[in-house]
Order: C-alpha cells, then structure tokens, then sequence
C-alpha cells in the first residue's frame, strides 16, 4: 500500500522557483548563443591575439567569495540565525558592488591595452557583451538580494520561510558559476 501511495504522489514546486529556473535557462541559452557566435567569428576571422585585463581574475574571485557569503546567509536563514543571515547578506551586497566596480575599471583597463567596445574587430566587442550582460543580469540579482534583505530585517526570512532566499541565492550561484565560465572561456578561446 505504501507503494502505491509514493507512486502516486505528485511532486511541486513553488510556481515563483518554476519561473525563476525558466528564467535561468533562457539566460543560458543566451550565453551559449553568445558563445557560440565568438567561435564562429574567431573561426572566421582567423587569429585573435589580446589579453585579458588582469581585474577580470580578481572579480571572479571576488564573486565566488560572494557566492560563499550567500550560502552562509542561507545556512543562517535555516539555522534561524538572523544576526549571521544579515551580515552575510550585507557582505554579499558589498562584495558585489565591489566586482561591479571591478568590472567598470577592467573595461578601462580595455581601452587602455586598444581594446574598444565598438571596434572593426568583432571578437573585442564581444568580450565587452559578455561582461556587460553579466552585469545587468547581476544588477537584477543585487535588486533582489536588497529586497531579502529588507525582508531579514523585519524578520522575514527564517527557516519557515526561506522561498526568498532560497531563490535568491540560487540565482547568486547561477551568476557566479555564469561568470567563472565567461572567465574561463575567454581564457581558452583568446
């Protein structure tokens, strides 16, 4: 009997996390696209010589160690830790004003090493498209980890209501993995 009730049970998600995970893949889906269109154009244009500026290694860094606060800030919500959760998040907040500001003064660095965000050479643009598209999706994470943040401030966000910071940090993790692909794919296809 106990069988047939588990074979028939009916597995859900929160509708907020469903929209959320379609959101993540088309996301995917539009940097793989952008992926895909730097090969093509790299295998067209032949050799690409440039370098990476050198910020783009201290932001990936600076992002997963806002990855790592986002976690403890979820364990913190579970544990029912609002003093830890609100630091973690304020730390994560922080450190992601800290890689935006990184990625602003690596563009410069960009400039300064000939590298244009409209230049003939198409394979230089794209590299300003990725980073850029990252940070207006991180821009739309940084509004949302302000309103969990509001919400731990006012006791509302705790181990009987985590669906906020649950999504929160799952989109954080989606946008530091995002980044730490983008780095590592204009390492190996430059």
């Amino acid at each position: 009997m106990t069988g047939e009730i588990e074979a028939g049970k009916v597995r859900s998600m929160h509708p907020q996390k469903f929209a959320m995970w379609l959101f993540l893949v088309s996301v995917t889906m539009i940097f793989i696209s952008l992926s895909s269109g730097y090969i093509v154009q790299k295998a067209a244009k032949g050799l690409f010589v440039a370098e990476l500026p050198s910020l783009f290694f201290w932001t990936t860094i600076i992002i997963l160690a806002s990855s790592v606060t986002m976690q403890l800030a979820y364990i913190s919500a579970k544990r029912n830790n609002i003093k830890n959760l609100r630091i973690s998040l304020i730390a994560t907040f922080l450190l992601a004003l800290i890689f935006m500001y990184g990625q602003w003064e690596a563009w410069w660095q960009m400039i300064d090493m000939g590298m244009h965000p409209v230049s003939q050479n198409s394979l230089e643009s794209f590299i300003y498209i990725f980073s850029g598209l990252h940070i207006a999706h991180l821009i739309g994470a940084v509004i949302f980890l302000l309103i969990v943040l509001n919400k731990a401030f006012k006791y509302q966000v705790h181990s009987k209501s985590l669906v906020r910071i649950e999504m929160c940090a799952t989109f954080w993790h989606f946008l530091g993995g995002l980044w730490l692909y983008l780095y590592l794919f204009l390492i190996f296809n430059i």
